[in-house]
């Protein structure tokens, strides 16, 4: 079993000063696979005082120099990527292909979007031609508390460190307690692309202990989090008193709109991409809302695909799903499929309990639920597991309602051949992200929700303007 207590404070390794043990637990095998320490105020304070004394130098340090250091970041990561895949499997349960490619991928993709981004940034630039003598200049906020997930770590950790980084922030990264060994890994890639003491430093804790330390201290100016909206409430509540930035990136329930004349392959790809990493993801087609004419073929195709969908340990090879990423998050997932037993949706595919041939691991069946009505808990909470709900709509108006009709606003999705359609309910869906037909976002894409979704947009351009100030400066001397 891996021992990994310390913490990277000021550029180097160090002990805990007020830690506790803590184990990560193997979801595959509910086994114990490694030994971290949760920090204390003491460790927290340390770090917070390592990113305040860097952050002068940091700030000064040229743009040029700044995007130097994302480049070697990213090469740095660029040659641990099967470490990370490796730690990512263990620890969370992503299938050790998946964790290859997309969930280790997903940081490298996001390093290279940024030193893009921060190459065509207007850092400084006159406000205008009627006003040539007024600079606007965009400037780090200061020291950036960082708290990232489970389900996709490197992504968000990476999100925030390349953004935080190229602007000139200084930084405490605080990891999941779920899935901290990638994220330690992560510190010694940072380490090895030489960033300057201070400017990174990571702490390992828990979201009540060094979470709350982080949201509530007086030095930090911002926080960036990603998880679960009750979360993202607190911390909220916790920074509202020092007045520091708040970025979140929470939940969703996302809807996926299939109209009848979506292509043959709008039902398999919206369940494919629901079972994906397990239901862990907030993005998640979660809803799929199917045209009436159209409903009855979905719902016995979703139903094979589902049951088609197999499920496997992480460390195996292949394509099928991994456990979930703990004891709670499975049960909290079977309680929900209960309740939609209880409430009246019909169970097409999965159900209770664990796949054949699991008895031991944090398994999950893929589940399909029919004939589901947007007042049903399935349909309003979001269960983060491989848990689809398929509800209907007879026109366009009311499909549009039934998506709009959640707390969340993350992503929605929308499967038709009519272009015209596409175009009005992509204006008309409340959701900081719409995916037509399949299609991907582009490379540097904003990332980022409302409503109980959260605020704030990461990836590329928009995920350095989060981490900046903007200054007007009058009286500069025309160029």
């Amino acid at each position: 079993m891996l021992e990994k207590r310390q913490f990277y404070i000021n550029g180097t390794w160090v002990d805990p000063v007020d830690g506790t043990d803590h184990k990560v637990i193997d979801p595959s095998t509910e086994e114990p696979c490694a030994v971290i320490s949760l920090g204390g105020k003491a460790d927290t304070d340390a770090a917070v005082a390592a990113a305040k004394a860097a952050l002068p130098g940091w700030m000064a340090t040229p743009v040029e120099e700044r995007i130097a250091a994302l480049e070697r970041l990213l090469e740095a990561y660029n040659s641990r990527t099967e470490d990370l895949a490796q730690a990512m499997s263990m620890e969370m349960g992503a299938p050790i292909a998946l964790a290859r490619t997309s969930q280790a991928g997903a940081g490298a993709f996001h390093l290279k979007n940024f030193i893009a981004a921060a190459k065509a940034f207007e850092w400084e630039k006159p406000l205008g031609e009627h006003a040539p003598d007024t600079r606007i200049i965009h400037e780090a906020v200061g020291v950036c508390a960082l708290i990232t997930p489970w389900n996709w770590p490197m992504n968000q950790v990476t999100l925030k460190v390349g953004a935080a980084l190229v602007a000139g922030n200084t930084m405490v990264l605080k990891p999941s307690e779920e899935s901290p060994i990638d994220a330690m890994v992560f510190a010694e890639i940072v380490d090895a692309a030489g960033i300057p003491p201070g400017v990174f430093n990571l702490v390992n804790g828990d979201g009540a202990g060094v979470g709350s330390q982080l949201s509530a201290h007086p030095d930090v100016d911002m926080v960036s989090f990603t998880g679960s909206t009750r979360a993202g409430t607190a911390i909220s509540k916790a920074a509202a008193d020092t007045l520091k930035r708040v970025h979140l990136e929470l939940g969703g329930k996302g809807a996926n709109l299939v109209f009848a004349d979506a292509d043959d392959k709008a039902v398999k790809r919206g369940v494919l991409h629901m079972m994906n990493n397990s239901g862990q993801s907030c993005n998640a087609p979660s809803r799929m809302i199917v045209e009436a004419s159209r409903y009855d073929a979905a719902v016995e195709e979703a139903a094979a695909v589902a049951s088609a969908v197999t499920v496997g340990p992480a460390s195996e090879d292949g394509r099928h799903i991994g456990p979930v990423v703990n004891a709670a998050q499975w049960g909290k997932i079977q309680d929900l499929i209960q309740k939609g037993i209880d409430e009246g949706a019909r169970l097409v595919a999965g159900g209770l309990g664990r796949p054949d041939g699991l008895n031991k691991g944090f398994y999950v069946r893929p589940t399909v639920f029919a004939d589901v009505t947007n007042d049903m808990t399935i349909a309003r909470e979001e269960i983060f597991g491989p848990v689809l709900s398929i509800l209907k709509f007879d026109s366009e108006e009311e499909a549009v309602q039934i998506a709009n009709d959640t707390p969340y606003g993350l992503t929605n999705y929308v499967q038709s051949a009519d272009a015209d359609r596409r175009h009005r309910l992509a204006r008309q869906l409340r959701s900081g992200m719409v995916e037509m037909n399949g299609q991907a976002r582009g490379a540097g894409a904003p990332f980022g929700g409302m409503k109980a979704s959260g605020n704030g947009r990461e990836a590329g351009s928009w995920g350095i303007h989060d981490f900046v100030e903007v200054k007007a400066v009058s009286g500069w001397a025309a160029e």
